[in-house]
């Protein structure tokens, strides 16, 4: 077991944040986004960037080579309604997509928004690292995490509705 200290203070103990996280046991700040059989999506709030996404496997695997066929269709269809309802709702032009195989956590895949803010880290994947950096250390105010936990919703309440 692991003891990790959470974004908004709390203290929980787990073999692994994912499958806590996917299953219900731990709840991300802000809710989940969407979730289907296979797949978990939700914000990380301790990078407090309006419409970052981290899309992960409920089944505790590392890597694309590791998914089902009907997992890896629902994992293209749920990033792509997710990538839809960032451009369409928050008005996100363009989103870095990664995902690493060794990660003490499981398989995930982040969906990083591309602001001009963000220029002045540079304008390549190397970028990500600083401005990542950046919002957990500088963006970290009520204000801006209250921002995000409303842009939080404006995605859940888009996504349910393209259900119906």
């Amino acid at each position: 077991m692991r003891q990790i200290t959470l974004s908004n203070g709390t203290t929980v103990e787990v073999e692994c944040l994912s499958c806590a996280i996917t299953s219900g046991m731990v709840e991300p700040d802000g809710g989940v986004v969407i979730e289907t059989e296979h797949f978990h999506a939700h914000q990380d709030v301790a990078y407090p960037i309006k419409g970052l996404i981290i899309l992960a496997s409920k089944r505790h695997i590392y890597g694309f080579d590791e998914l089902t066929e009907e997992e890896k269709m629902d994992y293209i269809n749920l990033l792509t309604k997710i990538r839809k309802v960032q451009r369409e709702v928050l008005g996100i032009e363009h989103v870095y997509y990664f995902y690493n195989e060794d990660t003490t956590h499981h398989f995930h895949t982040w969906m990083v928004p591309r602001y001009e803010w963000m220029n002045d880290f540079g304008r390549s994947v190397e970028s990500l690292r600083p401005v990542l950096h950046h919002a957990r250390n500088e963006m970290n105010d009520q204000e801006n995490v209250n921002e995000v936990i409303k842009s939080i919703r404006m995605l859940i309440k888009a996504l349910r509705e393209e259900r119906e």
